[in-house]
């Protein structure tokens, strides 16, 4: 029997497929882009889990192009990355988030003192092996669902980093600029969030299904936004954008349909997973990477959705910051 762990990761590889497939071998054609005055320019940062190391790397040749967003939109791994950069997190700090994280930990609400222990219990009567919940006690607060984590872990995080963010944690400001996107589970729909908890909003966007419980929210089922949109672009112009800047982590990739019944029967986590491998998203993901002005998509192939072990991040962050540096010549007109 697979590790609970390894378990998580491979949920967390699987669902997030759909960010590994970029239509056709070359790019769309872009718009030519516009100097930054008088416009309102827009950062859209895509989902991919541990992938999104690759966002720190960008960020910091953004910042040294002299680009200061209006409005920053995010999807999964993006939305985590993009309520911090809200919030007045630079480049340098997500960059030491993530190589300073233990990732495994925080994705799966694995609880340290019991690390060394195969069965134990805690207060809550919550059953862990080897530190990784697997059984919660039955009650209203916990309900039956897709997923095994709660996500307490990450949502400790964040609501610390918050508390202490550069800029001071102000909702209203933060909403003014920022947006994310989930996916509800029970009508079948992209859902943006515009306003409330910013940690909730977060975590509810980066709930990868078969591995983290969905957040519920009134009749919203809420699970990863990468379901839906996973390179949000469309959100950003609705929002007043005129310029956009995206950074996708999807990676080229040769679909093959006869593959993907036997790939369905191979996950067997479910309806949401079905729907993940069918690619509902697809036409809106072709229409946003054509939107944008400029398009930066790290050379990320090796890694996936689970790679957060510490050489994987440092080398992305840096495959991150080579993809953005190619486009330094566009960013330098946008900054101005």
């Amino acid at each position: 029997m697979k590790s609970r762990a390894t378990v998580i990761i491979l949920a967390m590889a699987a669902v997030l497929m759909c960010n590994v497939t970029r239509v056709g071998a070359s790019q769309p054609d872009r718009k030519k882009s516009k100097t930054g005055s008088n416009h309102r320019i827009a950062l859209v940062l895509g989902g991919g889990g541990a992938k999104g190391a690759a966002h720190a790397g960008a960020l910091k040749v953004i910042e040294e192009a002299g680009i200061q967003p209006d409005i920053i939109v995010g999807t999964s791994i993006g939305s985590i990355v993009g309520g911090l950069y809200s919030c007045g997190y630079r480049a340098s700090d997500l960059q030491q988030m993530f190589q300073s994280q233990q990732w495994l930990s925080l994705l799966s609400d694995r609880r340290d003192e019991f690390r060394k222990k195969f069965l134990a219990r805690d207060s809550d009567s919550t059953l862990y092996v080897l530190g990784f919940p697997v059984k919660h006690k039955a009650s209203k607060k916990h309900h039956k669902a897709v997923g095994a984590v709660r996500g307490n872990n990450i949502v400790e995080l964040l609501d610390s980093m918050l508390d202490v963010s550069p800029m001071g944690y102000d909702s209203v400001k933060v909403w003014k600029r920022f947006r994310c996107v989930a996916y509800d589970a029970r009508e079948h729909q992209e859902y943006v969030f515009d306003h409330g908890s910013l940690v909730t909003a977060m975590r509810a966007s980066m709930a990868i299904p078969g591995a983290f419980k969905p957040v519920r929210m009134d009749s919203l089922q809420l699970f990863d936004g990468g379901l839906i949109n996973n390179l949000p672009c469309d959100v950003a112009r609705a929002m007043g954008a005129d310029i956009i800047i995206a950074i996708d982590l999807t990676q080229n990739h040769h679909e093959d349909d006869d593959e993907r019944p036997s790939l369905r029967e191979t996950l067997g986590i479910g309806g949401l997973l079905n729907w993940a491998v069918e690619r509902p998203d697809l036409k809106k993901y072709k229409v946003n990477v054509a939107d944008c002005d400029v398009y930066i998509n790290p050379d990320l192939k090796g890694y996936g959705a689970g790679s957060f072990k510490p050489d994987a991040i440092s080398d992305m962050i840096k495959r991150g910051e080579k993809a953005a540096r190619k486009q330094m010549k566009e960013l330098r007109k946008i900054g101005r």
